[in-house]
């Protein structure tokens, strides 16, 4: 913008200013009395919907479906996909705050006098892409599996074994996610590294016998599995031993 452009622009805005209405009272009125209809339907949905109410906490539980409120659906979502605990931090902090902080700034550098949404091509992509980012995310958050579910794919030999070998090892890997494994034990990209070994290839260095002994006799602090039903059990067994 050159100096002939700004004196225009300034001189149509004087104009403009003067043919308007000051703030105070005209915009403050209009404010406050929206305000007071949000309130005034908050206040009513509270009293006639009331507070959606969870189970009571329980401490001790191992399957308790953690979710936060919809507006972190999209961080949610990235937490759960990024599983390389390098950037975890960098993926779910640093990069959402690095665009709060340019959006904080976008006055700032972005000086154009331009507004028209097809005037600014790269304003307007960036700005339909975030959306459509976060949109994607909010839904993927909000679909998402419950934490005492396994993500792993069927092996080919189970495949062919037919319909009650596949119904065994989805029942033995539906244990396995409900039993708390994946707490101590990392299984492919599910669960945490540590304290316990990694169960990616456990039947390539042990095998069913030798699986089977640990589960009943495992090495402190892992808890022993001779007590679920023996059906549980051999599914169990059977779903790790294709673990290779």
């Amino acid at each position: 913008m050159n100096q002939r452009e700004k004196e225009e622009y300034l001189r149509e805005y004087g104009a403009l200013k003067a043919q308007g209405k000051p703030f105070f009272p005209y915009a403050v009125a209009k404010d406050a009395a929206m305000a007071c209809v949000v309130m005034a339907v908050i206040i009513a949905m509270s009293l006639v919907l009331g507070a959606e109410l969870g189970a009571k906490a329980n401490p001790t539980t191992t399957s308790y479906d953690a979710r936060p409120e919809w507006y972190f659906f999209f961080l949610f979502d990235i937490l759960r996909i990024i599983r390389v605990s390098s950037i975890v931090q960098l993926a779910t902090i640093g990069v959402p705050t690095l665009c709060m902080i340019l959006l904080f700034l976008l006055p700032f550098y972005d000086r154009g006098p331009e507004r028209r949404p097809e005037r600014r091509p790269v304003a307007t992509i960036t700005g339909i892409i975030v959306i459509g980012a976060m949109a994607y995310l909010t839904y993927n958050g909000a679909t998402a599996g419950t934490p005492d579910a396994l993500e792993w794919t069927t092996p080919k030999a189970v495949l062919q074994n037919g319909p009650a070998a596949v119904a065994e090892w989805n029942e033995g890997r539906a244990v396995v996610a409900q039993s708390g494994c994946e707490a101590c034990h990392k299984i492919g990209d599910n669960g945490n590294v540590g304290p316990g070994p990694d169960l990616t290839h456990i039947a390539s260095r042990l095998p069913t016998l030798g699986i089977a002994r640990t589960l009943v006799n495992p090495t402190a602090p892992m808890p022993s599995f001779k007590s679920l039903p023996p059906k549980k059990f051999k599914a169990v067994i059977d779903f790790l031993s294709t673990l290779k």
